[in-house]
């Protein structure tokens, strides 16, 4: 299916096209950015990861002028990634974008063809199973199949468990997710343990590496039988205590001091503080 668009409902068309001019004169080996031109997929792809994390950012604090501009940014990662791959011979903007359009006509039947779908959940499921059938194309029939590697490990972690729990595999309720946090925890103070009489122990490490590994699996599974987006929570975490630690910075300064000239039971009452203030 292809839609028949009226070229003049969407202005921002021009606008596209001065910027894919403009990275085609970055990336220009003559009379290009050394920068632009210097860069790989590989190289570039560490400022896309940090494009879309501050489009979140900007969206989380309401920011819409901020949201604006990121959002270009962004945009400019898939320009960018796409002018490389013109240039090597493997697509262009142009297939980019009939890809996804392509992929949005073909998993909305209920839009732009005749099937009927009752609600947002169950357009949810309409599209897991778009994604399921398509992925069987691929060769890779495991549930698992097409959960990309370079995602966040907490992002991975939590897609890895929705696709199993589609297949049956899953707790019942939230309770053994509990109990399994608190077995989890005993196992790393058993390898902390054994760290501790000798440090020198790779393997007990290893071991103890694996098993907060563990712990951290078990808290995105729990953040998702709780329905709380793990992503979000650890940020508003973070966000806390940056906002709590600077205000001790700040009561320290006050009395004429600096944090680290503190022991750390002034430190902890600093820290209540600020914590009975909010």
């Amino acid at each position: 299916m292809k839609l028949d668009i009226d070229a003049q409902t969407f202005p921002a068309a021009g606008r596209l096209r001065e910027l894919l001019a403009i990275m085609q004169r970055l990336r220009a080996p003559v009379g290009g950015c050394p920068w632009d031109v210097q860069q790989t997929f590989a190289t570039v792809a560490p400022f896309t990861i940090e494009e879309a994390y501050e489009v979140v950012d900007a969206i989380e604090r309401g920011d819409f002028t901020e949201l604006r501009d990121e959002l270009g940014d962004l945009l400019l990662q898939v320009v960018f990634h796409a002018r490389m791959a013109e240039e090597a011979g493997h697509f262009d903007f142009s297939d980019v974008t009939a890809s996804i359009c392509e992929k949005m006509l073909r998993r909305h039947p209920h839009v732009f063809g005749d099937a009927q779908v009752g609600d947002a959940a169950a357009q949810t499921r309409a599209w897991e199973e778009h994604k399921r059938i398509e992925r069987e194309g691929s060769g890779d029939n495991s549930a698992l199949a097409g959960i990309a590697r370079g995602l966040p490990e907490w992002q991975r972690a939590t897609k890895l468990q929705k696709r199993a729990a589609a297949v049956g595999f899953d707790w019942p309720n939230i309770e053994p997710v509990i109990a399994k946090l608190h077995e989890e925890l005993d196992e790393v103070r058993v390898e902390l343990d054994a760290v501790a009489v000798d440090k020198t122990d790779a393997a007990a490490r290893e071991r103890l590496e694996d098993e907060i590994g563990d712990v951290l699996f078990v808290v995105a599974n729990l953040a998702r039988h709780a329905k709380v987006d793990v992503g979000i929570a650890l940020r508003r975490a973070n966000a806390k205590f940056e906002r709590r630690f600077r205000a001790m910075e700040k009561l320290a300064a006050e009395a004429g001091n600096t944090l680290v000239q503190l022991d750390l039971a002034a430190q902890d009452d600093l820290w209540n503080r600020v914590k009975a203030q909010e």
